[in-house]
């Protein structure tokens, strides 16, 4: 009895905010007691569900992060496949600096970042910031994308130089297409970090129009109230 009022306690504590969570948002007076809507209304969709406040947003996270995402992907397989399958002392060493990039916090570098953006005129603009957003995950991607590549028997590649294909074709035609499993797992591993990236873009667009769904929720906070 004792295990399974404990489990209703926690169940409660997950429970209780998304109740609010639905009831507040058919409840035009809502606060933040969970209570009953007196009169239920869909009026708050109906103002947050317009081109400036969602749809725009939204749209410019997709962009964003997709094209970063694209960026990322071809970037550390192009990275990962001299790491797989040439030998060298040079290599662990190499990714372990790799690693150790991955560790920085992007908070410690985004001060320089900001003026180098600002030197070379690419603040405010949606290819620089998507250009940092790839950067930043391509150290963890290259990681990824060499383990999948690893698992791919170079046999394969050798059958492919003997029939006249270079290491761009054999890249392109033979290794890629067998890591099908692997890139996806690198496509959307990159894309959810980099949709749930606030703090790079906040800092490097400026343009409301520009700001993607993680920048401009967090604008409903001043413009709309905590609730």
């Amino acid at each position: 009895m004792a295990a399974d009022a404990a489990l209703l306690l926690i169940a409660a504590a997950f429970l209780l905010p998304l109740a609010w969570l639905v009831l507040a948002s058919v409840d035009s007076d809502a606060t933040l007691r969970v209570s009953a809507p007196g009169s239920p209304t869909l009026d708050n969709f109906s103002a947050v569900w317009t081109d400036e406040i969602t749809f725009t947003p939204m749209l410019n996270s997709l962009l964003l992060c997709g094209g970063a995402t694209i960026l990322t992907v071809a970037c550390a397989a192009l990275a990962a496949y001299p790491l797989s399958r040439f030998r060298s002392r040079v290599v662990r060493p190499y990714l372990l600096t790799v690693l150790f990039t991955t560790c920085l916090p992007i908070t410690a570098i985004m001060v320089p970042v900001y003026g180098l953006f600002v030197q070379v005129d690419l603040i405010d603009t949606m290819s620089g910031t998507a250009l940092f957003l790839a950067a930043s995950q391509l150290p963890f991607a290259i990681w990824l994308m060499k383990n999948f590549m690893d698992g791919v028997p170079v046999i394969l590649e050798e059958a492919a130089w003997t029939d006249g294909a270079s290491w761009l074709q054999s890249l392109t035609r033979v290794i890629l297409p067998l890591m099908g499993p692997g890139i996806t797992v690198v496509m959307i591993y990159s894309f959810i970090m980099m949709w749930g990236n606030f703090f790079v873009p906040f800092m490097l667009l400026l343009s409301p129009e520009q700001l993607p769904a993680s920048v401009s929720i967090f604008t409903f906070f001043g413009n709309y109230g905590q609730v």
